[in-house]
């Protein structure tokens, strides 16, 4: 299925085939600690309190104390999303459908599942709580914890599909149950990355312009209405709204009702990968072609700056205010204007 993983890193459609060559061996367990290893790829960052963390190529983990350091993983796999519930416990999850799992801020780490033969990655994780967790990912991959991750179950959310495919596995489940089930893995979108709002609603994107909505933490699911048939890539929570991240360039917000939408114009046919909310409710955006981006709370939009020569996934902040972005190359500073 390596045909299928070229299309599916729905990160941002970046470096495609660097992404599927950092694929492991079947024979080789744990990562290396690497002198280069912050500027290798890096596709997530994720903070809790005083804690940082970021994960990416080859099962690369690092933990921020100053500065960011390499720490030993059980995992090879290409990681593609961090969470951190507190400043101790948090997950890692990616492709070879592997999560990883600390409970000290990112210090070490243990591996909670990894199941090559799926042949699938997971693409983001989100903790309700302590016990009660989600990860989800390509082809509609969707898994369940009540006890925090010692035991994951499989859940297939076919109220996702289009009508005409749903029809389609209920004729195949009368005629063909294994080829039912077959077909029910391959026919769903990829599941980008979720998020818990104000609310307790989630709020789910993918590919094809999904994007569902969820009352009772991912047990049913229903799809909304959305202004774009693209890949969505990553979901902001800000003051003034709600933005969604998108091929191409596109960026759409919602100012409460999210059943509307509308569409703010950067000025760029670069994927958004990556955003964070700034102290002044402004978003800072990242994507491929290195570009920087914010969008002030009013919707205008101003450049900050283009790095040439590498994509760019994700963004956070220290506690000293610094900035760093996450990508193609590593680890990079990026001081705030």
């Amino acid at each position: 299925m390596w045909f299928s993983m070229l299309r599916l890193v729905a990160l941002s459609s970046l470096c495609f085939v660097t992404l599927a060559g950092a694929q492991a061996a079947p024979d080789e367990t744990g990562s290396d600690i690497q002198p280069l290893a912050t500027h290798s790829l890096v596709l997530d960052i994720a903070k809790q309190g005083e804690t940082m963390i970021a994960v990416g190529d080859r099962g690369h983990l690092f933990s921020f104390t100053g500065s960011w350091q390499q720490v030993n993983s059980p995992s090879r796999a290409l990681l593609t999303k961090a969470t951190l519930l507190t400043p101790e416990l948090g997950w890692a999850v990616g492709h070879d459908a592997t999560i990883l799992h600390t409970q000290d801020g990112g210090k070490s780490w243990a591996e909670q599942m990894s199941s090559p033969e799926i042949e699938k990655p997971f693409m983001d994780v989100l903790f309700f709580d302590t016990k009660h967790g989600i990860a989800i990912g390509a082809y509609g991959l969707f898994y369940r914890t009540q006890d925090s991750g010692r035991h994951w179950q499989q859940e297939f959310h076919t109220e996702l599909l289009y009508e005409e495919d749903q029809a389609y596995l209920d004729e195949l489940k009368a005629e063909d149950e294994s080829l039912y089930l077959q077909e029910r893995s391959t026919l769903l979108p990829h599941f980008n990355r979720v998020v818990r709002l104000a609310d307790g609603q989630l709020l789910m994107v993918g590919e094809l312009g999904l994007a569902a909505l969820s009352q009772d933490e991912g047990q049913s699911w229903r799809r909304i209405d959305f202004p774009y048939e693209g890949s969505l890539f990553n979901i902001i929570v800000a003051k003034q709204g709600i933005y969604v991240l998108g091929l191409r360039g596109h960026l759409f917000k919602s100012a409460g009702d999210l059943e509307q939408w509308q569409t703010i114009e950067l000025g760029t046919k670069s994927t958004l990968n990556g955003g964070l909310v700034l102290s002044d409710d402004s978003i800072r955006l990242v994507g491929n072609g290195g570009v920087v981006i914010d969008v002030a709370a009013d919707d205008s939009v101003s450049l900050v700056t283009q790095r040439q020569g590498e994509n760019l996934v994700a963004i956070g902040q220290d506690k000293t205010g610094t900035l760093w972005i996450a990508g193609t190359k590593g680890l990079v500073a990026l001081q705030q204007k």
